[in-house]
């Protein structure tokens, strides 16, 4: 029997930074979003390089600041930095690939468990609200679409309570867009939606056990993605262009 649908309430307040802090944002987070939305959009993809006085030049910040927001970044192993040589975008291993799925599955099903039968009416409405989001996107297949996928997995994160936990599947999330960029192929948007309905349903049921095998089959459906041929290049000032006006 289709789930009654609730009533969605009005957009929530975006997050804070990953400082915690709720006042004004400062230049570096400003950079460090925008380059870090960008990677999860995947506009810029693995092993990109990142010069810093492109990138000062872009947001009106300076190599000082830059270097400030990429150096977050690489603690996020979004960004690799070497000595003398700059920063990239990172390039994952296949092995590393398969070890943050074997640890954002494990995560992913304890965030799952914890949830399960506990959901509070709040929060099923932020997840269906998020959803609701994800259908206007769908079938469009970019950048929207890729980072509200991720951000489905962060939310129910957050909705754990737990902020060791919520911090932990925020950055796997991240590098599992990465992953995606490097070896994975586009995906139909409709299943997606429809497998994040059914862990909202199964959650709502208090079905543990069931929400956990939705899960692993959700995650094993990305995993499973085949190795397609890398996007063509593009220039780095167009694609930053966007985010630094943001």
């Amino acid at each position: 029997m289709p789930r009654t649908k609730r009533k969605a309430p009005a957009a929530s307040q975006a997050a804070n930074d990953a400082n915690g802090s709720a006042g004004p944002v400062s230049r570096a987070d400003t950079v460090y979003r925008g380059i870090r939305r960008a990677i999860i959009e995947q506009a810029l993809g693995p092993s990109t390089k990142l010069p810093e006085d492109l990138i000062g030049e872009r947001f009106g910040v300076s190599r000082t600041v830059v270097r400030a927001a990429l150096t977050r970044l690489a603690a996020e192993g979004l960004v690799e930095l070497r000595l003398n040589k700059g920063a990239t975008v990172a390039r994952p291993s296949l092995e590393e690939a398969h070890d943050v799925f074997d640890i954002r599955r494990s995560l992913e099903r304890l965030v799952v468990a914890r949830l399960a039968g506990r959901l509070t009416p709040g929060g099923a409405a932020r997840l269906d609200a998020h959803v609701a989001a994800e259908e206007k996107a769908k079938g469009k297949d970019g950048p929207e679409s890729i980072r509200l996928a991720g951000e489905f997995h962060v939310l129910l994160a957050e909705l754990t309570g737990n902020v060791i936990l919520s911090r932990y599947v925020g950055e796997l999330i991240s590098r599992s867009s990465l992953i995606l960029a490097l070896y994975g192929r586009p995906h139909s948007s409709d299943c997606a939606v429809a497998e994040h309905r059914e862990i909202i349903d199964a959650l709502v049921r208090g079905d543990t056990a069931g929400v956990e095998r939705l899960m692993d089959h959700h995650l094993d459906a990305v995993i499973g993605r085949a190795l397609i041929a890398p996007a063509p290049d593009r220039d780095i000032r167009d694609i930053l262009s966007a985010y630094a006006a943001e």
